[in-house]
């Protein structure tokens, strides 16, 4: 029974939805007539640079909002043409659709907003829907599945997969990845895109299509396609999408893209609906460290201030560290905000409030120190406060609330409020008017689950490294002052009076040791992972002397020390003081997977706000607790992926040289559900590992019975044909493999080394005999693949995925040749394929490795057999070689012979003479694959020399548009 394609299961289902939450259906026909296709243009060529919009919807609608706008007909999508197809032209249309857009008004001799859309008045805009959405750039073609148009505007992609293939929706996304390299005219104003399969549902934003930045929309109804579809298609959901959750912001000098998320639109919504209540003041945020903060705060600042209830407020931003004030100066300004200031010190911050100044004001918590009482009265006065645990230590608080009495303060915080008096206090502070303390919460379990971070293990170092029990307890864990310890700075001081803390941490033997461990740890275990480290030292001077100590160990650019220098430092700190430019280059290149350092040695500076996504394990070497032990490993929690050498981080790692794991009650104080969300025990993975290889693996060992020889690859080759029992069987290995990768080297393994080998052998055999072609990526990760060349190498399967020459002894030498066929209809079917990717200018060749691909196809759905594949792959060898004889025979190349054959089977006549001269039009335009001119010019002779011997203009057109697409199949053999 055929299976579903991706219209009857997917698409069609989308446009329904669609239509039922108000989008009105316009058929591909329609649309392409609205877009200026020409019908009597042969199909291949109507998409050819049409436009990219319902023009004379889209005229209508801006005369209809800009009754003043008097440009010519046309002119603005003329405009349009000519912005950057590439990520800054994007956001200039962006600007366009947030109706910042701006035209002359002749009659008043000023500029005037341009109004594209209607936010305040939805119902005056236009919502259309349409599907098979094609554009042709003059080098490349492509057709969208479902495109979504406001006023004539295309907004929204959703590309859609059958449920029954392999990986559907990372194909969805690797097709919207080839739309913006081959065609990105589309994503000028293409905003947003979703791949879906009916069961899951991606989205993210054009112009970032990295796999960290895609996310799963979430809905109540769990796995239903229709709940998902009508709740992030709705026309609410859309508009607020465009209007506000779309973000440009600047990293390491680079223009990037965001989407808000889900959790982070809800704390926008909920912040913006208590500052606008007059009966509330105080609202706690806390969204785990890594879930995007920053932006939340960002957008709500930007929200309040042009909200019209607030009626031209000010919005305090406050802020506790320099690096972020910078960056959050620069994104606020990116969203063109003209009413910006940064107070810079206690006088300017003081000043602009004296003098009632309307608009966004970014400051430092510090800036409060005695601030006056009353100094601003006023009710619209809105305090955002970025790790609001912080403000309520002191009296920096009592100032800021004293200062301006009717203010709404709302407190976000990346860590959960603690149990300590502490935590009680900031309870009081901002959660007062909540139920449950919190106006949102994100928790560090929800974050986990969305793939928003990453789960966190740790590891305790040998017993002799670390600092005795009674040490750390009394002069650390069992500390009154030390509990809550919110501030770095804070924590620094109370090492500082642990004297014999400190001094056993910094001794000379031990830090030969640590280092020498740390580099033995790194080499081993993370750096065949291919991630990077952080060694966090007691204080500077560890710093220092860890770096002396690891040098002697790892190459010296391997690691670099980063950490806040001052003029009466030591001669030894001296020496790794660095200059702002410096420090800058070395951040930038230790998040970059193929730059050194590889290792950074901090103690303060990096341990909060520092993102870089490649940082996998961390050594800790320094006490802490509380939330300034949840910041500091938080740095290792970001997901991380890189398609191209098929890497996906696992999880963050801390390898303890403290021992404060070993009293994670003591050093976390938080509610017992949020520690065990926190961290875990590494040992947790042994235990899942062991419990894979003992219930997982041996049905999988079970199918080799003879130490993989040929018949045992057969074997593998009949089990495997079917693509979910495949599709189970890569998940599972990859997920032990992952395991091995994180645990090895380590005795545990010892009992399961051949078992892993063995599984990791049958993994080659059916990766090899099942993937399309040679695969770019990695087969196996490093560890695994050291051990596959020491072990696999003595199973001799390397018969599967053999190229045979394709000529005249193929068929005597497949049927002589040991193996079951199975192997053998493998083995033919890459062979083809291989030939036909080094004969990619010859269309039979192409046109073969088409036909045994469908062979391929019907042998894995067990429509065919394996004799009957194997025997119509052999007459494909045959037909080859009389197709050979009789070409050299004519002296024919291989296209001239292609089209010769087209045309005697359409009984054209005058074959012969008419496939020279299209062989002699292709001469002429040698360049016609890069040239939209000389592809033009090229089709037209091809048609002319056709249309000489008949008269049937369809039938020419047909025959014209099967070799082109043969030829641009080529390309992607």
């Amino acid at each position: 029974m055929p299976t579903p394609g991706e219209h009857k299961t997917v698409q069609a289902r989308i446009l329904e939805y669609a239509e039922a939450i108000g989008w009105t259906f316009v058929s591909r026909e329609e649309a392409e007539q609205r877009r200026g296709f020409d019908p009597v243009v042969p199909p291949a060529d109507r998409a050819k640079n049409r436009s990219l919009f319902f023009d004379d919807l889209l005229d209508a609608k801006l005369r209809e909002f800009n009754p003043r706008y008097a440009e010519a007909e046309g002119a603005l999508l003329g405009a349009f043409r000519h912005l950057h197809t590439d990520i800054y032209g994007n956001r200039e249309f962006v600007e366009h659709l947030r109706n910042r857009g701006k035209f002359f008004d002749h009659e008043e001799k000023r500029e005037r907003d341009l109004m594209l859309i209607d936010y305040d008045d939805p119902a005056r805009n236009v919502y259309e829907v349409t599907e098979e959405w094609a554009f042709h750039n003059g080098h490349y073609g492509t057709r969208e599945d479902v495109v979504f148009l406001i006023n004539g505007i295309p907004v929204l992609v959703i590309e859609c997969k059958n449920a029954n293939k392999d990986e559907a929706i990372a194909l969805g996304v690797d097709q919207i990845r080839r739309y913006h390299r081959e065609t990105p005219e589309l994503f000028v104003s293409q905003q947003l895109f979703t791949a879906t399969d009916a069961i899951g549902f991606s989205y993210g934003v054009s112009w970032n299509t990295v796999r960290r930045n895609i996310f799963n929309w979430k809905d109540g109804e769990v796995g239903k396609l229709e709940a998902k579809a009508k709740s992030f298609c709705a026309i609410p959901q859309v508009l607020a999408f465009l209007k506000d959750y779309i973000v440009f912001a600047e990293k390491d000098e680079e223009l990037n893209k965001y989407i808000l998320r889900q959790h982070q639109t809800g704390a926008v919504e909920a912040a913006v609906g208590r500052a606008l209540d007059p009966s509330r003041t105080r609202g706690l945020i806390w969204h785990t460290q890594g879930s995007g903060k920053t932006f939340t705060m960002i957008k709500a600042a930007e929200r309040l201030f042009r909200a019209p209830g607030a009626d031209k407020p000010t919005v305090l931003l406050m802020i506790d560290r320099n690096e972020l004030e910078d960056q959050m100066l620069k994104n606020l300004a990116a969203l063109g905000l003209g009413n910006l200031e940064h107070a810079g010190s206690i006088a300017r911050l003081n000043q602009l409030l004296r003098d009632d100044y309307r608009g966004i004001i970014v400051t430092m918590i510090h800036k409060f120190r005695d601030m006056p009482a009353d100094l601003n009265t006023r009710s619209n006065i809105y305090v955002l406060i970025d790790e609001a645990h912080r403000t309520t230590g002191g009296d920096l608080g009592n100032f800021l609330m004293a200062g301006l009495p009717n203010a709404t303060f709302i407190g976000f915080t990346g860590t959960p409020v603690d149990k300590t008096v502490y935590g009680k206090g900031t309870f009081k502070t901002f959660g007062c008017e909540d139920d449950q303390g919190y106006l949102h919460k994100y928790s560090i379990a929800d974050s986990i689950e969305d793939g928003t971070t990453l789960p966190l293990y740790y590891q305790l170092a040998p017993n002799e490294m670390l600092v005795p029990h009674e040490t750390l307890d009394k002069e650390f864990l069992s500390l009154a002052e030390a509990e809550g310890v919110a501030d770095i700075e804070e924590l620094n001081k109370i090492l500082e009076r642990a004297v014999n803390l400190k001094n056993f941490l910094k001794g000379k033997e031990r830090i030969q040791h640590v280092a020498q461990f740390v580099a033995a740890h790194y080499r081993e275990n993370v750096e065949p992972l291919g991630y990077k480290a952080f060694l966090v030292g007691v204080d500077r001077e560890a710093c220092a002397h860890y770096k002396r100590a690891l040098d002697q160990f790892l190459p010296p650019e391997y690691s670099e020390v980063v950490y806040t220098g001052s003029n009466n430092d030591s001669k030894l700190l001296k020496e790794f003081h660095l200059d702002p430019k410096r420090e800058r280059q070395i951040r930038k290149s230790f998040g970059k997977l193929d730059q050194m350092p590889k290792i950074l040695i901090v103690t303060e500076k990096l341990l909060t706000g520092f993102d870089a996504p490649v940082l996998y394990a961390m050594y800790l070497d320094k006490p802490m607790r509380d939330h300034t032990l949840l910041q500091a490993i938080a740095r290792v929690n970001r997901p991380f992926e890189n398609e191209a050498q098929e890497m996906v981080k696992p999880h963050g790692f801390v390898l303890d040289f403290v021992g404060i794991f070993d009293k994670l009650e003591k050093a976390l104080a938080f509610d017992s559900d949020e520690i065990n969300a926190i961290v875990k025990d590494l040992k947790l993975l042994k235990v899942l590992f062991k419990n894979k290889m003992e219930s997982k693996a041996p049905d999988y060992l079970g199918l080799i019975e003879r130490n993989f020889n040929d018949k045992d690859v057969d074997t593998l080759i009949e089990h495997f044909r079917d693509p979910e029992r495949r599709k189970e069987f890569f998940k599972e290995y990859k997920e032990i493999e992952m395991l091995y990768e994180i645990i090895s080297p380590d005795a545990f393994l010892r009992p399961f080394i051949a078992d892993y080998g063995t599984l990791s052998a049958i993994y080659q055999v059916v990766r090899k005999a099942y993937t399309r072609t040679v695969m770019v990526d990695r087969e196996f990760q490093a560890k695994t693949n050291h051990l596959v060349q020491e072990q696999v190498g003595s199973y001799g399967v390397g018969g599967l995925g053999e190229i045979v020459a394709i000529d005249g002894n193929t068929i005597e030498l497949i049927k002589n040749k040991r193996g079951g066929d199975g192997t053998k209809v493998i083995n033919l079917i890459k062979s083809i394929e291989r030939l036909a990717e080094e004969g990619s200018d010859d269309p039979y060749l192409i046109a073969m490795a088409e036909r045994a691909r469908a062979v391929q196809e019907s042998f894995e759905s067990r429509q065919t057999s394996t004799a009957e594949a194997l025997a119509e792959l052999l007459r494909e060898v045959e037909g080859n070689e009389t197709r050979k004889k009789e070409q050299a025979e004519k002296s024919f190349d291989g296209l001239t012979y292609f089209v010769y054959r087209s045309l005697l089977d359409a009984k054209i006549q005058n074959a012969e003479a008419v496939s020279r001269k299209i062989r002699h039009a292709f001469t002429e335009f040698p360049n016609w694959k890069r040239s939209e001119n000389a592809l033009r010019e090229l089709r037209k002779k091809v048609t002319f020399a056709l249309f000489a011997e008949t008269e049937d203009l369809d039938r020419v057109t047909a025959m014209v548009d099967e070799l082109f697409t043969l030829l641009e199949k080529a390309d992607r053999i």
